[in-house]
């Protein structure tokens, strides 16, 4: 990603009306590489979270990098720490769970399978890429 492509990414997440602790999950994700970030807003349409993000890394090591990144901003800026952690080991599916909102960082692989974003169609969505047409 292009320097001026992070800036317009980082600028249009702060307009959105995204609670701060989202929004610096994104930030985190953002600051090291992660692809193909979306924040789905699930308030009033589930009663599992209020908000999902959902990632992309290009390895195993790059997703542990941004979970790691996520956890350590978010109980350094927060004192949020995740309810739960899942898939730490494997590192091509990791959840972190922070009640009101839910962090998930894929391989591409397995976000090819899992396809949430269909799964929660009916979410508000706010894209934060490089290669976004146009944002909710």
């Amino acid at each position: 990603m292009k320097p001026e492509e992070f800036k317009q990414i980082t600028d249009d997440l702060k307009k959105r009306k995204i609670p701060p602790e989202v929004k610096r999950a994104v930030s985190a994700m953002l600051d090291k590489k992660a692809e193909r970030v979306i924040v789905l807003k699930l308030k009033g349409i589930n009663e599992i979270t209020d908000f999902m993000v959902i990632a992309s890394g290009n390895s195993p090591r790059q997703n542990s990098a941004i979970c790691d990144e996520v956890q350590v901003t978010l109980r350094k800026e927060f004192k949020r720490k995740p309810f739960s952690v899942e898939g730490e080991r494997e590192a091509e599916w990791i959840l972190l769970d922070y009640i009101d909102f839910i962090v998930h960082i894929f391989s591409e692989e397995s976000r090819k399978k899992y396809t949430l974003e269909k799964l929660w169609m009916d979410a508000k969505r706010y894209d934060f890429y490089a290669d976004q047409e146009s944002q909710g």
